[in-house]
C-alpha cells in the first residue's frame, strides 16, 4: 500500500470528480453522497485500515467540496440566484455544527457511521421522491431558527461528508424558497460546511499515528487532489444545467441511486 495512485485509478477518480461536480453545480449537493460509498470502496480495496476507511472517505470528500463548491457558487452567483442574506443567516450555525460533527464521528465506529451515512442517504432520496408542496404561509425562520437549522444542517453535513444540501433543499424549499434559489443558496453553504468539516477531520485523526500514508488527518491526499481537479471544472456546467432544465425529474432519478447506494453502504458496513 503507498499514498500514491495508479494510472486506472486515476481516471476512475478523474470520472468520480467529474459527475460529483457537475451534481454540485445542478443539484446544489456537494457531491457527497455519490462520492462517499465509492471512496469507501476505493480505500477498502487499497487495503487501508477498516476502522478509518468510512472516516477517511468522508472527510475526503468533504475536502473536495472545498474547491466544488466555489466554483459552483460562483456560476449560480452570476445568476443571482444565491441568497446571501438567507447564507449569511444560516452559516455561523453551520460552521459550529460541522466542527462537533467530525469530532462524533471520530468516536463513532465505522460501521454505526456508514449506516448512519445510508440513513440520511435514504432520507434524501425519501424527500426528493415524494417533492411535498409547502403551505403558502410558511416563511424562513427568524435569527435564531435559522441558527439553530444551520447547527443541524452542518452537524449531519459533517458526519456524513456532503455539502449539507440533502437536508438544506428540502429546508429552505419546505419554508417556500423557490427550488432554483434553493440549490444556489445551498450550493454557497457547501463552502463553510466543507472548510469547517474538513478542519474538524484533520484534527480528529492529527493524533493518530497509525495512518496510512498520503493522508492529513482523516484526509486521504492524493484521492483530494485527483477529483478536485475535475470537480471543479464540471461544477459551472452543472450551474448552468440547473437554470435550462427542470431539476425535478433528475432528482427523482437521483434519488434511485442514492437508494442503491445507501443499500450498498449497509452491506459493506456488515461486512467490517
Amino acid at each position: 500500500m503507498t499514498g500514491g495512485l495508479g494510472w486506472q485509478l486515476v481516471v476512475e477518480l478523474l470520472l468520480l470528480g467529474s459527475v460529483t461536480g457537475f451534481l454540485a453545480g445542478l443539484l446544489g449537493i456537494g457531491g457527497g453522497m455519490l462520492m462517499v460509498p465509492f471512496m469507501t470502496f476505493v480505500l477498502s480495496a487499497r487495503g487501508m485500515p477498516a476502522e478509518y476507511v468510512v472516516k477517511m472517505a468522508i472527510a475526503t470528500s468533504l475536502a473536495t467540496i472545498c474547491f466544488t463548491s466555489i466554483a459552483s457558487v460562483r456560476a449560480h452567483h452570476q445568476r443571482g440566484a444565491v441568497l446571501w442574506p438567507v447564507a449569511k443567516l444560516l452559516a455561523p450555525g453551520i460552521v459550529l455544527g460541522s466542527l462537533l460533527g467530525a469530532q462524533i464521528a471520530k468516536a463513532l465506529p465505522s460501521q454505526a457511521l456508514a449506516i448512519l451515512f445510508a440513513l440520511f442517504v435514504s432520507f434524501s432520496a425519501t424527500q426528493m421522491l415524494i417533492d411535498r408542496k409547502p403551505k403558502p404561509s410558511r416563511q424562513l425562520p427568524g435569527t435564531g431558527g435559522m441558527l439553530a437549522a444551520g447547527g443541524v444542517i452542518g452537524l449531519l453535513a459533517s458526519l456524513v461528508g456532503a455539502g449539507g444540501a440533502f437536508v438544506s433543499v428540502p429546508f429552505m424549499t419546505w419554508c417556500n424558497v423557490k427550488i432554483h434559489n434553493a440549490v444556489a443558496t445551498s450550493a454557497a453553504l457547501g463552502f463553510p460546511i466543507a472548510v469547517a468539516g474538513t478542519l474538524g477531520y484533520v484534527i480528529a485523526g492529527w493524533s493518530l499515528h497509525d495512518m496510512p500514508p498520503g493522508t492529513i488527518g482523516f484526509i486521504y491526499l492524493p484521492a483530494l487532489i485527483t477529483i478536485s481537479i475535475a470537480s471543479v471544472i464540471t461544477a459551472p456546467f452543472g450551474a448552468r444545467s440547473a437554470h435550462a432544465m427542470d431539476v425535478r425529474k433528475l432528482k427523482r432519478v437521483f434519488a434511485c441511486l442514492l437508494f442503491g447506494l445507501a443499500a450498498w453502504m449497509v452491506s459493506n458496513a456488515l461486512s467490517f
